[in-house]
């Protein structure tokens, strides 16, 4: 595949201006873009919470030109300050801060030292899935006939499919259990069968679920385990953490048997688990005995997903795609695997990375800063990867950072991922500076101080906010 080299990106700044390059390029809010076009936004929320220091229809704040300039030289030591804050962020701290259109480094502390960053590890998943997986490909559910009257229910990897209509619009739900449904009854009855056999072929992953998670991960619902088929998530009701299913797959599987008999077909059997017989078929299924399907939303939305909420199922599902798209088994170890080799496949350093899982979720997972950091620039520099960049949290808007920036500098100019475990607090992504300059960073603290994030996290946003007050052109 090919890439933008650096030179080329940085002309462009040349001769653009650095906000108008990053506008139509969809890096930072504005009204010019290269992309498709799409239909006219819903209105802008209202958001609850403290009061900005100038009014969201002003201009964001203008430095006085009273300070001195922010060069190099002087976020080296912010970061170097940064780094030592013990008393907040604790003994190991990684900060990283680089041009993003260039890839070059402007300062580093403990960037190569293997280090827990917790969700921010998505954006290392995220990045594969857009190399290794077509961006605008789509994940297939399928209904496939065996014999006259048996069916099976084949997974192809889309957990978030709708128990009833799908949404065209949405990521999660877009396609719908019940549509599956109707074009499977409509196909049976142009036969004149009304009686079936119904089987679940969810053989496309394998191994544990749950791995190395505990296992109240599903009951309290940071993810569910993961399966070739689900709907919404495995969640049992609405809500963020809300309980997952103990087997999803087998949820679908009885959603769809539900709608089945709901539409006038009577299935026989009690639908269990079986291995479909592809008939010498070894990785794709006869398109002729294909009687139904659903698509999902295209793998770059899924990205987007997982990027700006920090699901860790929808992102174990992606690691293993990548992992059959490589041609490794589609568990665990498989889909860390696969991203790794993706990333080193790609140019990238990944020495000193030992991973447990896709997500981050598992508390035992090392990368590095500079890893995660380029990682981003990577995916700002081509216009094939950008769509994750576009898809990371904006400050002070939605995902992540929606409550966060609201009366500092960065709010609207910071997209980033956040990370957070029981002592491990992480930011990375990119920032627009007051003056028009693109920065990435990447900070990660992971021995955190008693008492909780609160304070790392406000150092970490204070820190980003000098930078986005940079006057380093």
């Amino acid at each position: 595949m090919s890439k933008i080299v650096a030179g080329t990106l940085t002309a462009a700044l040349l001769v653009t201006g650095g906000y108008v390059w990053a506008d139509i390029n969809d890096l930072v809010p504005g009204f010019l873009t290269n992309a498709e076009p799409i239909p006219p936004a819903l209105p802008f929320p209202t958001v609850t919470g403290p009061d900005p220091a100038t009014s969201p229809a002003d201009p964001l704040p203008i430095l006085d030109g009273k300070g001195a300039p922010i060069t190099g030289d002087t976020i080296a030591t912010l970061a170097a300050k940064l780094a030592k804050n013990k008393d907040t962020l604790g003994p190991s701290v990684a900060v990283v801060v680089s041009d993003t259109f260039t890839g070059d480094p402007i300062t580093a502390v403990n960037a190569d030292t293997p280090i827990v960053a917790a969700s921010v590890q998505k954006i290392l998943t995220g990045l594969a899935a857009m190399d290794v997986l077509d961006p605008n490909s789509r994940i297939s559910t399928t209904v496939v006939q065996a014999g006259n009257n048996t069916l099976y229910l084949v997974g192809g990897g889309d957990m978030m499919l709708a128990a009833n209509t799908g949404d065209p619009d949405a990521v999660n739900g877009h396609a719908g259990m019940r549509n599956l449904a109707e074009d499977t009854a409509a196909s049976l009855k142009l036969t004149g069968r009304t009686t079936i056999n119904l089987y679940l072929d969810d053989s496309l992953f394998t191994g544990s679920p749950t791995g190395p998670w505990a296992d109240d991960i599903p009951p309290l619902g940071y993810a569910a385990a993961v399966h070739a088929i689900g709907v919404d998530v495995g969640r049992q009701r609405e809500g963020t953490y809300a309980p997952r299913y103990a087997d999803p797959a087998t949820h679908a599987l009885t959603t769809f048997a539900d709608h089945l008999t709901e539409l006038g077909i009577t299935v026989t059997n009690t639908p269990s688990r079986r291995v479909l017989d592809r008939d010498g078929y070894a990785a794709t299924i006869d398109d002729e005995r294909v009687i139904a399907s659903v698509q999902s939303a295209t793998v770059g939305e899924i990205v987007d997903y997982f990027l700006k909420t920090s699901d860790n199922t929808i992102t174990e599902v992606m690691g293993r795609l990548v992992a059959v798209e490589r041609g490794l088994p589609g568990t665990f170890d498989g889909a860390t695997t696969a991203v790794i080799q993706a990333l080193t496949t790609m140019g990238l350093d990944t020495t000193g990375v030992d991973l447990v899982d896709c997500s981050g979720l598992g508390d035992t997972s090392t990368v590095t800063a500079s890893l995660i950091n380029e990682a981003i620039n990577t995916m700002a520099q081509a216009p094939a990867y950008r769509q994750a960049v576009r898809g990371m949290a904006v400050a002070a808007y939605d995902g992540t950072l929606n409550d966060r920036y609201t009366n500092r500098n960065g709010r609207g100019l910071v997209r980033a991922k956040t990370g957070s475990l029981p002592g491990v607090t992480a930011l990375a992504g990119t920032l627009l500076t007051l003056d028009d300059r693109t920065l990435t960073f990447t900070i990660i603290a992971d021995d955190l101080p008693d008492g909780g994030p609160w304070a790392a996290r406000q150092a970490m946003d204070a820190f980003v906010e000098q930078l986005s007050e940079c006057g380093c052109s």
